[in-house]
């Protein structure tokens, strides 16, 4: 149901090339040429300037563009809420950070799926710089990811519980010796080892830089991985270092790894859940929501309750 012109306009914009735009909507060069002066007639203003290798869009291009995002990121989300108000047997899509994703989740899971058997889930693992863009896209339904980004419009955040990060690396690794001694790394000491992160986690790898900028030392950044358990593996290997959330330390514990004490405070931010405004939510994602305010609320309770 997307309007062609719309459809047309954006892919010019993209490409910046009317022959490649062309293959993108699948019509002829002349044919999307045409399309875009007559558009432009219509508006009465020239929407892009033609080059010799492309085209380059107008201020009013730009103005133009900006609205029909608008009006298409409103339209997928009204599919995705139409999509999700199917009830108790449609699919719930959540997208979760690597907290969430080994260690929350599962076992929100496993107490909705007992009290809602005939429920249908697809949980995917990202960061927030990957999960935000994709539930504003319309494509995850609910995204539980550390709140550390500014508000976004039409967004609802509820803060679950507080996700504070700790260095990790394996049990032999030099700087343990240090902490046995009683004396906690320092940032010029943690400068002298590489660091494996999170691929495309701009939030998190900010987070190093910040760390090491207040202390005047620079971090060296080594490896960029999509999986926590590559992330773990690797340290396990090689003198690496690493930030997880505390609440990940056992499941780190597992691959042979261990927190290593750190001079000042590292990160510390409230983690919980996002997801589309609406006034007609869709049944599971209600009972998911539920879901994890209740575990947040055993968490708060008894912070071990989740550590086993």
């Amino acid at each position: 149901m997307q309007s062609r012109g719309l459809r047309d306009l954006l892919a010019v914009y993209d490409r910046g090339n009317l022959s490649v735009a062309a293959e993108k909507v699948n019509i002829t060069q002349p044919a999307l040429s045409k399309a875009i002066q007559a558009l432009e007639a219509q508006l009465g203003v020239k929407l892009f300037d033609r080059r010799p290798h492309g085209v380059v869009p107008t201020r009013c291009g730009d103005i133009l563009v900006r609205h029909a995002r608008r009006m298409e990121f409103e339209y997928r989300h009204a599919l995705a809420e139409i999509a999700a108000a199917g009830g108790a047997h449609s699919l719930l899509r959540i997208g979760a950070g690597p907290l969430w994703y080994t260690y929350l989740l599962p076992q929100v899971l496993g107490r909705f799926l007992a009290d809602h058997p005939q429920a249908r889930v697809r949980v995917q693992s990202g960061v927030i710089s990957t999960l935000v863009p994709t539930l504003q896209a319309g494509q995850f339904d609910l995204i539980c990811t550390t709140l550390d980004f500014p508000p976004q419009a039409g967004i609802v955040r509820e803060p679950v519980i507080e996700a504070s990060h700790t260095v990790m690396a394996r049990r032999d690794h030099p700087l343990h010796a240090r902490a046995e001694a009683g004396s906690p790394a320092t940032a010029a000491d943690l400068s002298r080892f590489r660091w494996i992160t999170l691929a495309d986690d701009e939030v998190g790898s900010g987070r190093i830089q910040s760390y090491f900028a207040a202390n005047g030392v620079p971090p060296r950044f080594a490896i960029e991985t999509s999986s926590p358990t590559h992330m773990f593996e690797m340290l396990a290997r090689i003198d690496l270092l690493a930030h997880i959330p505390v609440r990940m330390v056992p499941l780190a514990r597992r691959f042979g790894l261990e927190p290593i004490p750190v001079d000042g405070a590292f990160w510390t931010a409230e983690a919980g859940i996002c997801y589309r405004q609406t006034d007609i939510p869709a049944p599971n994602l209600e009972r998911m929501v539920a879901s994890i305010r209740a575990l947040g609320v055993d968490l708060r309770n008894d912070p071990g309750a989740a550590m086993d």
